[in-house]
C-alpha cells in the first residue's frame, strides 16, 4: 500500500492503495465517481476514457502510480452542469441508445477538440477509434463532434 495525493475534478483527494490499482478502480471503487465504466479491463473499448492532463487515456489499463501530479477528470468533472459542447451536442443530437460507453465517447471527444477545435473527418474517426460502441450509434458521435467543433448548437 502507498499514499497518493491526486488531483481529480478540480479537487485534491488523497487516497492509500496499491501502486498498481488501476484509475479506473480508485475512481469508481474510492471516489463514487462512477460515470467512469468498466467495459473491457484491457483498454480496447473505451469506457472507462478519462482525460490525465489534456489527453484521453483509458483508465482500466492506467495505475494510480503513474498518474503523478497530472489531473484527472472524469466525465462527472467536464462541465458543472453538463454544459460542456460535447454534451450539449450529444443531447441535441440524441446520440445514445443505451448509452453505456457514451461517457467515454465523450471524454476522447472533448479531449480531440481541446487540443484539435475544427478537425477533419479523417481526424475525428482517428482520435475516436477504440471507443466502441455496441449500439452502433458512429455517424451520431461524428455528427455531434463537428456540430461541438462549429459551435452550430441550437
Amino acid at each position: 500500500m502507498a499514499n497518493f495525493n491526486l488531483k481529480i475534478n478540480g479537487k485534491q483527494q488523497q487516497i492509500e492503495v496499491d501502486p498498481s490499482t488501476p484509475m479506473l478502480w480508485v475512481l469508481r471503487d474510492h471516489f463514487n465517481l462512477v460515470g467512469t465504466k468498466y467495459g473491457c479491463g484491457i483498454a480496447q473499448c473505451g469506457a472507462c476514457t478519462v482525460h490525465l492532463g489534456d489527453n484521453a487515456v483509458r483508465s482500466c489499463q492506467l495505475p494510480v502510480s503513474a498518474v503523478g501530479e497530472q489531473e484527472i477528470t472524469t466525465i462527472e468533472g467536464l462541465s458543472e452542469h453538463g454544459d460542456h459542447p460535447v454534451q450539449k451536442a450529444w443531447l441535441e443530437i440524441d446520440v445514445p441508445q443505451c448509452g453505456y460507453c457514451q461517457a467515454g465517447q465523450i471524454m476522447s471527444a472533448s479531449a480531440l477538440l481541446k487540443r484539435n477545435p475544427s478537425p477533419s473527418d479523417d481526424e475525428i474517426e482517428s482520435a475516436m477509434n477504440g471507443n466502441i460502441c455496441r449500439c452502433g450509434t458512429y455517424t451520431r458521435i461524428k455528427k455531434a463532434i463537428k456540430i461541438a467543433a462549429n459551435g452550430e448548437l441550437s
